[in-house]
């Protein structure tokens, strides 16, 4: 009997509690006083409760019904949101955006666009994952990330396609009270190999095999930036870190920009990468087109001409 529950009945009886009265529930639904009440009848018939003391001038509800009616509201609230999310399906806005973007990328930036989507597609469910390295293509890959940000190839894979987003500026940086920092600039190779490098290291099989901008015989390797950036203000060694991340520390003197001796300013190019034949649908379009306005003030995000295989191994070093 159960089975017979209509989403209609959980309308009713929300409409007879919220109205007071089965007659201004059937004004208020626009139909006559005499479906209210068979409508309420049956549902309590199915439940085998009585969800209404009729004993008074007007219906109450009874304990059962105070209990179910929040049920019911819950059931037409679950309702409401499945039609708008096959609307907007049918709008060509994808059932869950899902991404994966490369640690590099400014995140305060990538959480105001997050925002805003949130505002634009309030019904939309959203992840994101961060990764280093390979780990958003392996995400990509996966299936877990629907799009993704990261540093591609230069020879795109055939099953992958990808389109130009940013580069992001890459500073050599050392800690103030570290040795480096007092030698004069710039820096040869033989000034920076017998120091520590803190070298970013990744999980995939993808970028395991980079090896591109290591200077130093002795390595320390990292799986995230923030942990590699707390052992760099430490003092433990050198390394390229994306400007957002220290220019506030390079400012307050924690940090000193190196210049490293015949070797160009090293700017990493980030791309918007998806399955081929797996377009991104409005909303992920919208997140990208809005996070692209949000990269031209960010002061680290600019355009030069920069080798990108040799920018994406520095990167990492």
């Amino acid at each position: 009997m159960i089975d017979s529950l209509t989403l209609d009945q959980m309308r009713v009886l929300v409409a007879v509690a919220d109205a007071g009265s089965f007659s201004a529930a059937a004004r208020k639904l626009g139909r006559v006083q005499s479906a209210i009440s068979q409508s309420i009848q049956t549902l309590e018939t199915t439940l085998g409760l009585s969800l209404f003391d009729r004993s008074g001038k007007t219906p109450q509800l009874t304990d059962a019904g105070k209990a179910l009616l929040g049920d019911a509201r819950a059931l037409i609230a679950g309702a409401r949101a499945i039609r708008a999310r096959a609307q907007s399906m049918a709008e060509d806005v994808e059932p869950e955006l899902t991404l994966a973007v490369d640690s590099m990328l400014p995140i305060p930036l990538l959480m105001e666009s997050l925002k805003a989507l949130r505002v634009a597609f309030p019904l939309l469910p959203a992840s994101v994952y961060t990764e280093a390295l390979g780990g958003a293509e392996q995400r990509l890959r996966d299936g877990a990330a629907r799009l993704a940000i990261y540093t591609i190839a230069p020879t795109t894979p055939f099953d992958l396609v990808s389109e130009f987003m940013t580069r992001i500026a890459m500073w050599p940086v050392v800690a103030s009270n570290h040795p480096l920092a007092a030698l004069p600039q710039p820096l040869g190779r033989e000034a920076l190999e017998p120091h520590v490098q803190l070298v970013l290291t990744d999980r995939t099989p993808l970028t395991q095999n980079l090896s591109g901008g290591i200077l130093s015989r002795h390595i320390w390797r990292f799986a995230d930036l923030t942990t590699r950036l707390d052992f760099l203000l430490a003092g433990f060694g050198w390394c390229n870190m994306p400007s957002h991340m220290v220019s506030e520390h390079v400012a307050a003197g924690r940090l000193r920009r190196l210049t490293i001796a015949n070797q160009e300013e090293i700017a990493l190019p980030l791309s918007v990468v998806h399955e081929r034949g797996r377009l991104p649908g409005r909303a992920g379009r919208w997140l990208i087109a809005d996070l692209r306005e949000r990269m031209k003030t960010c002061p680290a995000a600019h355009h030069p001409n920069q080798d990108e295989p040799a920018a994406a191994e520095a990167a990492a070093a």
